[in-house]
């Protein structure tokens, strides 16, 4: 009976636990398909819009770092029930919200609320599970952290289309309660370790970096980058944070982070990793809505259900890992696992606007594939070396690092995409010739060039082409960053060595 209860209790840990990851990882792409609503329900610019969405990622990125002090001086329990009201609180107000300013302020509150979901649950997992199941157990993580985003696209598009742009708040409330029932009932009652000295000027420093950084990431693209002041204040800001913080932690005897972390090879290299994959998922994630509804018209709903079989190809690659890794070497798992990311980049890199959605769905499935399993790997290898004292504060890092990886690739690959349609739209421009304008294999009826319609018409599939090739140059691009990966999986330290 008693193994029954630990059993049930197991249970209900686990399920609360992926209730919470996906409440966290949700709300960073359902608010993006429901901005246009929300800036025509307030009156707010594109500019004023923005920040509906970069505060939840700022205070998300300020607070990761802090989750794991918290957890650590004042016990799992308390900071992960606190975390799941507060999210819950806060997505109801920013529901309830009649202005930007009311709106921002509460998304902020979500952020720092929810920053410690994903880490806590990370560590919860490892917690409950012996180290043979560490696979089974991050594969079940992993499909909450990369199901969220791809659910976003599609939840939202339904509820602003069905109901309001309100509701992709409101759906959090069922979810969120759920998870905090479970949590109360499940989570053990432990004394918390003994509270370190808070370094607060470690802290400032990182979160000064941290946040100077995403805010230059998120609005550089806006703002033209080097060419504004606001960017150039965010960048100089960001480096002295950072700078800081380093010399700080290295000459202070009890950092904010760790040093010991960064001496598990394991630990160091899954992080590098780990910052790929936040520069190829969250970058992919964001180009592919905007090449599906701006440039191959689909509506909001349909590119999510286009973009939705990607949360298939996570369960097979997670739960296939899942059951590799403990059985072969995981440094083989990993490279076959980048190895299908980047043929699903290169399949990506042959789209083209005459396309159906097959193809999109098809390099979809074998990309969430690939670093489904690669984010399972990365999070077993990396941890089943690291003392159980610091998992915690390697969660949080962990964390950290991924979504630094997805701030730059954004910011990277939306510029790379920026500029390149533009110098493609200068190319093409010079090369086209009276034949193109009748050829029945390049438009569909002859233009005019000589009446105003006729010129518009021409111009606008010149950037149609343009644009299409610009994605197509970030997808390669990508293939190119994922491939170059491959030889540093040999600084991954072998299972049957120790250090």
């Amino acid at each position: 009976m008693d193994q029954l209860e630990r059993g049930t209790t197991k249970t209900i840990l686990t399920v609360s636990v992926m209730l919470a990851t996906i409440l966290q990882v949700l709300d960073s792409t359902v608010a993006n398909v429901a901005l246009p609503h929300i800036q025509a329900a307030l009156s707010a610019t594109q500019d004023e819009g923005a920040w509906v969405l970069t505060s939840y990622f700022t205070a998300s990125a300020v607070m990761f770092p802090l989750s794991a002090w918290l957890a650590n001086g004042f016990g799992s329990r308390p900071v992960f029930l606190m975390s799941v009201a507060g999210f819950i609180a806060a997505s109801l107000l920013c529901g309830m919200a009649t202005s930007l300013p009311a709106l921002v302020f509460f998304r902020i509150l979500q952020g720092l609320s929810g920053a410690a979901l994903a880490p806590l649950s990370q560590a919860l997992l490892f917690e409950i599970n012996r180290k043979e199941d560490y696979g089974r157990a991050m594969a079940l993580w992993g499909a909450g952290i990369t199901l969220g985003p791809i659910l976003g696209f599609v939840l939202g598009g339904w509820l602003t289309e069905n109901l309001s742009w309100r509701w992709v708040f409101y759906v959090n409330l069922p979810i969120g309660i759920l998870a905090l029932a479970g949590l109360y009932a499940a989570l053990p009652r432990r004394a918390p370790a003994k509270p370190q000295r808070f370094d607060l000027f470690g802290f400032v420093s990182l979160s000064v970096g941290v946040a100077s950084l995403q805010l230059m990431l998120d609005r550089g693209q806006l703002l033209d980058w080097f060419a504004s002041r606001e960017i150039i204040v965010e960048a100089a800001f960001s480096a002295l944070g950072f700078y800081l913080f380093l010399v700080h932690t290295l000459s202070t005897p009890k950092p904010f982070v760790n040093p010991a972390l960064f001496r598990d090879r394991n630990f160091v290299c899954a992080n590098i990793f780990l910052f790929l994959i936040g520069v190829v998922l969250f970058a992919n994630l964001a180009l592919h809505p905007l090449l599906l509804q701006q440039w191959m018209h689909y509506p909001v709903l349909l590119s999510g259900l286009v973009l939705a079989p990607r949360g298939l190809g996570t369960i097979i690659g997670m739960f296939a890992v899942g059951w590799l890794v403990p059985r072969f070497d995981a440094r083989l798992v990993m490279g076959i696992a980048l190895l299908l990311t980047a043929l699903s980049l290169g399949l990506m890199g042959g789209y083209s606007l005459l396309m159906g959605p097959g193809p999109v769905i098809a390099a979809g499935l074998l990309n969430a594939t690939g670093i489904g399993a690669l984010n399972v790997a990365l999070a077993t290898v990396g941890f089943i070396t690291l003392p159980a004292h610091l998992r915690n504060e390697g969660a949080a890092l962990s964390n950290l690092v991924r979504n630094i990886g997805g701030a730059i690739g954004i910011s990277v690959m939306v510029f790379v995409l920026t500029r390149n349609t533009q110098q493609a739209h200068a190319v093409l421009s010079e090369h086209v010739t009276p034949y193109d304008l009748v050829n029945p294999a390049l438009v569909r009826a002859p233009m005019d060039i000589h009446s105003t319609a006729g010129l518009m018409q021409l111009d606008r599939l010149i950037t149609d082409q343009s644009a299409m090739l610009a994605y197509i140059g970030d997808f390669r691009l990508m293939m190119v960053l994922t491939l170059l990966a491959l030889p540093c999986l040999l600084l991954f330290r072998p299972r049957n060595r120790r250090p």
